[in-house]
């Protein structure tokens, strides 16, 4: 099963959510629009996002205190952040973007293939790192497999070598037959 990848797109302004969904219209992401820092983080509880896209400046809870919220959360501290504002005046907005633990950090007006980029770089990542994780899964799964195969293995060996009448035989017999289908079923 195989599940799409999410931004989520943080701003007070309902014109800037659109167009940022517009932006993004046509890559392989869907996109969840929220309207406030409280929000995202409530939605970061029912969602996992390949990107989120945080504007800096918002009433309420702003951007950094959003981020800092979403870095100390266990399950989304490892989504990136890519700050948008259209504050360019003060340099130590970047930085302190960066401190609550941005990506990037973009002004507006941004060029929106710049942003398109940036977000399809991270939804690539997302996939792979999904893709590994499933492939591990399968490995660990094939592992225990195969434990249990050389546990039969020995059993049974140890069977056939304690004694040479058929009862044993047949018990070895069995403890390989039961591994078979407990590991093909």
């Amino acid at each position: 099963m195989t599940q799409t990848a999410k931004a989520l797109l943080v701003d007070d302004r309902r014109e800037n959510l659109m167009a940022l969904e517009a932006i993004l219209q046509g890559l392989p992401v869907q996109s969840v629009a929220v309207e406030s820092g409280e929000a995202a983080l409530k939605q970061l509880l029912v969602d996992d996002f390949a990107v989120i896209l945080l504007d800096a400046q918002m009433p309420d809870m702003d951007g950094f205190e959003t981020a800092t919220h979403i870095k100390r959360r266990e399950r989304t501290r490892h989504i990136p952040i890519i700050f948008l504002t259209a504050a360019d005046k003060d340099a130590q907005l970047a930085l302190r973007g960066y401190q609550v633990g941005a990506v990037d950090y973009l002004t507006k007006p941004f060029d929106p293939w710049v942003l398109r980029a940036k977000v399809t770089v991270f939804v690539e990542l997302w996939v792979k790192t999904r893709q590994l994780a499933a492939q591990s899964d399968l490995v660990r799964e094939r592992d225990v497999q195969w434990r249990h195969l050389a546990e039969a293995v020995d059993t049974a060996t140890a069977l056939l070598r304690a004694d040479d009448d058929p009862a044993s035989r047949e018990r070895a017999a069995d403890v390989l037959e039961q591994a078979r289908w407990g590991n093909t079923r």
